[in-house]
């Protein structure tokens, strides 16, 4: 199991997150290359809440085919185009992390390598099983 730190030291976290999360010794290891918004169809919906949607169905359907879940995410980093996305990527986010607190970071970026894509993520998993 995962081991999040979090320590009444340092200033809370600003979201659903953990300031860190430790990986024990011996743990399978995943790393999920940058995600996008894109249904199974190969359509790239309008809008980031449509697109934040699809991404976390995928990225789920990912875990869920190396035998991980949600709880598993050591650490994402999101990547988005617009600040003002923000808050509609993270309450997608929320929608599916339950009490799941990786560690994070997001990072708004000038482009992502196709003009309709709005949000790209990339994530750390691991777990001993």
């Amino acid at each position: 199991m995962n081991i999040s730190h979090t320590p009444d030291t340092v200033a809370a976290p600003y979201g659903p997150y953990s300031h860190a999360v430790e990986v024990p010794g011996g743990s399978r290891l995943l790393y999920i290359s940058g995600e996008i918004g894109v249904q199974p169809d190969g359509v790239v919906p309008e809008g980031i809440e449509a697109q934040a949607e699809a991404l976390w169905k995928n990225l789920i359907a990912i875990l869920e085919d190396a035998g991980m879940g949600i709880g598993d995410l050591v650490k994402i980093t999101t990547f988005l185009i617009n600040f003002e996305d923000a808050a509609a990527a993270g309450a997608a986010r929320a929608k599916y992390f339950g009490d799941a607190r990786p560690g994070s970071a997001t990072v708004i970026v000038k482009a992502l390598l196709q003009p309709s894509w709005l949000i790209e993520i990339e994530a750390v998993a691991a777990t001993s099983s």
